[in-house]
């Protein structure tokens, strides 16, 4: 562990609809120690403004991150909308799919999103390394747009590029 020694982990307590009575410590502080391995170009924050995850994301759990991350949030609690998409398409599969290809861990039932705001947050954990090669094996997307599209153009592959953006790359960038 390698936080201030005068700060005591703090201990999170979840209770949403997919989480109830799930606790989690933070033993790093926010956005800090982060694996090598790891560079997210995104803040939750900037990803939930720009428009991810068709805006259905994390709307009944806000209260275990900062409320500074949904002040600017395109959301929609009642359904998924392709629209709230910052580059306005479906880049999504369903929750169900990710659970029957094993990609879902019990510590972040939402799946990799989850995952990485707690890690932001300061959480480490059991998953971190599968879920770090995850987002490195998304990079995929990004050698995709560089071959087949110019530069800047944000109307070329709009699906991967949308994928790039659920994964904290900044697809408006390449």
């Amino acid at each position: 562990m390698s936080m201030d020694p005068s700060r005591r982990p703090l201990t999170v307590e979840v209770d949403d609809l997919m989480q109830t009575g799930y606790q989690y410590v933070l033993t790093e502080a926010p956005g800090q120690n982060f694996s090598p391995e790891f560079g997210p170009e995104l803040t939750p924050a900037e990803m939930l403004e720009l428009g991810v995850f068709g805006g259905k994301y994390m709307t009944d759990c806000r209260d275990e991150f900062p409320a500074e991350w949904f002040e600017r949030a395109r959301l929609c609690p009642d359904r998924h909308v392709p629209e709230y998409n910052f580059f306005g398409v479906n880049a999504s599969q369903p929750l169900a799919v990710w659970r029957a290809k094993g990609w879902i861990h019990p510590d972040d039932p939402r799946g990799w999103f989850q995952w990485y705001c707690r890690y932001l947050l300061g959480r480490r954990g059991p998953d971190d390394d599968r879920q770090i090669r995850r987002w490195k094996g998304i990079r995929r997307h990004a050698a995709q747009l560089q071959k087949h599209c110019a530069a800047g153009d944000l109307t070329c592959r709009p699906k991967q590029r949308q994928v790039l953006l659920n994964w904290a790359y900044d697809s408006r960038r390449m």
